[in-house]
């Protein structure tokens, strides 16, 4: 399974402890994730990390990615203080509408990542031609 991973400057800390944690879950799935927040998880847990541009060109690019439905899970810390938010907004609902499980919070995504684990989301293997 293809996974996005995105993390705003404030929530960076948050994303490498979760990748440490679920770090045997992700290492059997491809990562993508933005330039620093990939160049985190990867440093921090030695997996292979597809690292795309920086701050909001490689958000850009996941956005397009899972526009056309390469991606099966999105997990996506984002600072609700921080002011653009048209990116979320976007990606919301590009897997509104591909059926791509999304995150944006630490519970959320600790439910999706076990439940990937559980084989919960291998019906996503059926519905996109990779």
């Amino acid at each position: 399974m293809n996974i996005a991973l995105i993390a705003h400057d404030r929530k960076k800390e948050l994303m490498e402890a979760f990748c440490i944690a679920y770090k045997f879950i992700l290492s059997k799935h491809k990562l993508f994730a933005t330039g620093g927040t990939g160049a985190i998880v990867s440093e921090s847990t030695n997996l292979d990390v597809f690292t795309l541009d920086y701050g909001r060109l490689g958000e850009e690019q996941i956005i397009a990615r899972t526009a056309y439905n390469e991606m099966d899970l999105v997990i996506y810390f984002h600072d609700p203080d921080e002011l653009h938010s048209s990116g979320l907004n976007q990606l919301l609902a590009l897997c509104d509408a591909n059926n791509i499980p999304i995150a944006t919070n630490l519970a959320t995504a600790e439910i999706l990542i076990n439940g990937l684990e559980r084989g919960d989301f291998d019906w996503r293997e059926l519905v996109t031609n990779r």
